[in-house]
């Protein structure tokens, strides 16, 4: 799937290979970890796998494939270099395999297991305090075939030994089912996705080449004035500054960073970008905001700038304040080298979801359709925070603090623009049903 050069400048492009169910639930993931653009690659058969990775190999920087025999294929056929990685199915999937069995109440005639060792197996089996199970692991080896596997399962099951299979392969289970053999799939765990994403970041060129780049953070006490006035004495707001003082010098120590006071409630920090994405988890939260809200009951705004150059890097974290601030504060953005958005990470509060990025020309155009810097970084805010990105024009007035005329006409605006939709309608007791409108824009890409 061809890759524009644009998107290869703003993301790191990751092929992931495998079946829809497989794709699918590896895309819910996926976002995440905004350093990714994920070329997502449907395949029917692992025998595929070769071919599919062959054909991406030079729009991607990383391939991500279901299993450990779709890897082997790939890098045993695949004439680059490249980075090939498989999600791992662990005993974090046999828990619920064994749930599900025994909801089912599956678990009488006892169970076949392919993929995982037997320890695995019966450590999961001692933890749930399952008693009195007859389990049966196949002993064959690690890159065993389709058929095999399927023999194992299905010899079990007309033995009477085992009343379900347990596999690691989708192949499988899904001849199984063609035989009426009861059986469940060891999909893999989030957290084995996520691991998996994580290895496959790091073995990147990309990522490689930037973990030394500078990165400029600022960092702005809301409304500071006030809760200065609120002191009783000057001793006591002394006090107050040398405690916020302390909390944010002991976080970017953190950081192996650098940090100067800018004088009154702002700081200035520099660090590099391969630390600062590992300290927040991969762009997700900021540690800082939480410690501080909880000692001091302060909230933050933090402005994060990206950039082949501290000067660019600079001016990308004073912009990303900017948006943080226009946002309502406790929040924190970050601008990358190539415009583009992240935002907003968890602060003190729980964000519902994390949009993982917002792409520059998309904030051009909504900035050329009327929609203001400080009326994106508030919807953006409210759809990490809340989940919500459909609004009536009175709860659109509202976030914006404009009236409801004013929030009416940039509507029709926005719509002109392909910014928003009309979703639906609302009936009300009196009067005309009201328009719903959806932030289209706002939604993450399928």
């Amino acid at each position: 799937m061809p890759v524009s050069s644009s998107d290869q400048l703003k993301q790191i492009n990751i092929g992931i290979i495998g079946s829809a169910l497989f794709v699918d639930k590896v895309m819910q993931i996926i976002d995440s970890f905004p350093s990714f653009a994920p070329v997502p690659v449907i395949i029917e058969h692992e025998e595929e796998a070769p071919l599919s990775a062959e054909r991406i190999s030079g729009h991607v920087e990383v391939i991500l494939l279901a299993d450990s025999r779709s890897r082997r294929k790939v890098k045993e056929t695949l004439g680059v270099p490249l980075p090939v990685h498989h999600i791992p199915v662990t005993d974090a999937g046999l828990y619920k395999a064994l749930f599900h069995a025994w909801h089912t109440g599956a678990l009488s005639g006892g169970i076949s297991v392919d993929t995982l060792t037997e320890a695995m197996v019966n450590r999961a089996i001692n933890d749930l305090g399952i008693s009195r199970l007859d389990v049966t692991v196949y002993d064959g080896p690690a890159y065993e075939t389709k058929d095999r596997l399927i023999d194992f399962h299905s010899g079990c099951y007309e033995a009477g030994s085992c009343s379900i299979a347990i596999t690691g392969m989708e192949a499988v289970a899904k001849t199984l089912n063609e035989r009426r053999i009861p059986n469940v799939w060891l999909m893999p765990s989030d957290q084995d996705i996520v691991v998996s994403l994580e290895r496959a970041l790091l073995s990147t060129e990309t990522r490689r080449s930037k973990e030394a780049q500078i990165v400029v953070g600022m960092v702005n006490i809301d409304e500071f004035g006030k809760l200065a006035v609120m002191r009783g004495n000057e001793h006591e707001v002394q006090k107050l500054k040398l405690s916020i003082h302390r909390m944010v010098l002991d976080y970017v120590e953190s950081l192996d960073g650098y940090l100067t006071h800018l004088g009154g409630d702002e700081y200035l920090f520099f660090t590099t970008r391969g630390i600062f994405e590992r300290e927040t988890g991969g762009y997700k939260s900021v540690p800082l905001a939480k410690d501080v809200n909880k000692s001091l009951g302060l909230s933050l705004s933090i402005g994060i700038g990206f950039g082949r150059s501290a000067s660019v890097a600079g001016t990308n974290a004073r912009a990303a304040l900017r948006k943080a601030k226009e946002a309502g504060g406790n929040a924190c953005f970050i601008v990358r080298e190539d415009g583009t958005l992240i935002g907003p990470l968890e602060m003190a509060e729980p964000v519902q979801d994390v949009l993982s990025f917002t792409d520059a020309e998309l904030i051009k155009r909504a900035e050329d359709a009327g929609m203001t810097s400080a009326y994106l970084s508030k919807l953006l805010h409210n759809r990490a925070r809340f989940g919500k990105n459909e609004y009536k024009v009175h709860e659109l007035a509202a976030l914006l603090d404009i009236t409801v005329r004013s929030a009416h006409r940039l509507l029709l605006l926005w719509i002109d623009n392909g910014l928003v939709d009309i979703s639906g309608m609302e009936k009300v007791p009196r009067g005309r049903p009201r328009q719903i409108f959806k932030f289209t824009f706002l939604q993450k890409s399928p």
